[in-house]
């Protein structure tokens, strides 16, 4: 069946059985987002707390071919599905990392020297991460939000959350973001748990408050159901609100006594929605959901990307449905929506499900499947926004049960940011499982066969591509004249995980 968990996971199992098919034949990486918010100081996967992944540095069209490798260093943790599932974080010269044991290490930005390591042992499903900020570097283990002394790595404080954990965690303004997620390592959406969003003191840990993402009651049936969550870190606005795309509910699509989710009935708030929260209380001021009454695994599960359409401030939200949405951030109310990558007339099933109307729905070939549509976060320069596609279908026999379909292939997607169209696709042959990052006129993207594309950012034009000595569903950091690009998928023999650093002129 079908689950959330699976988001992270399959993706990596799948990839893995492709390939294995393909082998048988100075500084801080923050920079100013395009909301213009003020953010200088910390920094994340995400780059800012406005998640744009827009990266300062020299890197561009003209001298990427330039890019050589560095240094590279084993990423030695091992998680449950691979080493490595997000992006290191860059503060100060240093290079900040973590991977799916929820180890932690410090590395010289310029040398790949190790300047500390703080071992956790703690196997996530991912996509985990570190967020810096203050003198202290952020993370979560599956079970626990922890700070660690930016310079020596000792541990400062550790918090237990009630539930898995498998989140980069989000600070701003004093506070640290954590959330949970109704799955762990040995089981997925058991009957009754809920997703919760915490609040925590940046200092001490200690819990300010709780948003659970989903009813306690879980919709009338905890004993079958369950759902919510948060997979990616939480974004800010200029003035400091909060926003968080959330995850599926549970049974997907239903069980055989309560096909279709007839067990959940209505549309499962706040599940597959975007919700905008006070910072100081964790209340909602607004909500958008994208798929009432989810039957098929489309969590809206990414990191929403702040930003700016005509002086207006938004919220441009996308997942597994293959829908990228830009939502006024003041109102709630979209501006425009696009569909991505491959759909094939199924996007209504789950109104028809939530209104019992189950003739409509047909069995067989559903795109996005479970493991497609955007399941890595996107970029934004406030032209375009980079959506990286994966296109996988899932068949649907009944009311209850869901398989996997096709092989995943991927593709990368540039939308207008001012009217979502779109403006050129790329097409990858592998899925491409990592979020994608812009630099000056540059997109890169990875692909799960270890390769990491860039791409013009005006057109979509391939101009560089490195092999890494492993496969990947992590995206890509840059700062200054280096990237670095983390390979934590080995899935042919003489493969290693390692984080790989290339720097312009070698």
């Amino acid at each position: 069946m079908s689950m959330l968990g699976r988001f992270r996971g399959l993706p990596l199992l799948a990839a893995a059985l492709a390939l294995g098919a393909l082998v048988v034949g100075c500084g801080s990486s923050s920079s100013s987002s395009s909301s213009e918010a003020d953010f200088t100081g910390t920094v994340y996967p995400g780059i800012n707390q406005a998640n744009t992944r827009q990266a300062e540095g020299e890197i561009n069209e003209t001298n990427v071919n330039s890019l050589k490798e560095a240094w590279s260093v084993p990423i030695e943790g091992q998680g449950i599905y691979g080493s490595y599932a997000w992006a290191p974080v860059v503060a100060d010269g240093v290079v900040y990392s973590e991977d799916l044991e929820s180890n932690v290490q410090a590395l010289d930005l310029e040398s790949g020297e190790v300047l500390w390591t703080q071992k956790f042992e703690s196997p996530s499903h991912g996509p985990n991460g570190l967020a810096v900020a203050e003198g202290r570097v952020y993370g979560t283990t599956s079970s626990e939000a922890f700070a660690l002394d930016q310079k020596t790595g000792k541990e400062l404080w550790t918090t237990p959350l009630e539930g898995p954990v498998d989140i980069a965690p989000s600070v701003d303004k004093g506070t640290v973001y954590a959330a949970t997620v109704p799955e762990n390592t040995s089981s997925e959406y058991e009957a009754g748990t809920v997703g919760t969003l915490y609040a925590l003191d940046a200092k001490t840990g200690k819990k300010r408050w709780e948003f659970d993402t989903v009813p306690k009651n879980l919709w009338g049936d905890p004993g079958v159901n369950s759902g919510g969550g948060l997979w990616y870190p939480p974004s800010f606005d200029s003035k400091g609100d909060l926003y968080a795309g959330t995850g599926n509910p549970a049974p997907l699509p239903g069980t055989a006594n309560k096909p279709w989710g007839s067990s959940r009935p209505g549309n499962n708030l706040y599940a597959d929605s975007m919700v905008k929260l006070d910072p100081k209380t964790g209340k909602v001021i607004w909500h958008y959901q994208q798929t009432p009454h989810n039957i098929y695994d489309w969590d809206f599960q990414d990191s929403p990307v702040m930003t700016k359409i005509g002086g207006r401030e938004v919220a441009v939200g996308a997942g597994k449905s293959g829908v990228v949405v830009a939502i006024d951030a003041k109102t709630g109310k979209p501006l425009w929506k696009t569909k991505v990558g491959v759909h094939n007339g199924h996007d209504n099933d789950p109104l028809y499900a939530m209104r019992g109307e189950y003739s409509k729905i047909k069995p067989g070939e559903v795109f996005p499947g479970e493991l497609g549509g955007v399941i890595a976060p996107m970029s934004t320069d406030g032209k375009r926004v980079y959506v990286p596609v994966v296109n996988h279908s899932m068949t649907v026999r009944n009311g209850s049960e869901i398989s996997e379909e096709s092989t995943a292939t991927g593709e990368v997607v540039g939308l207008n940011l001012k009217t979502g169209k779109q403006e050129w696709a790329r097409e990858l042959e592998q899925p491409a499982y990592g979020a994608t990052l812009v630099v000056n006129d540059l997109v890169f993207a990875t692909t799960a066969d270890g390769v990491v594309h860039a791409l013009k950012a005006e057109t979509g034009g391939e101009v560089w591509q490195a092999a890494l000595p492993a496969g990947t569903n992590a995206g890509v950091m840059v700062s200054g004249d280096m990237l670095l690009a983390p390979a934590g998928l080995p899935v042919a023999e003489g493969q290693t995980s390692t984080l790989v650093a290339y720097k312009l002129g070698g």
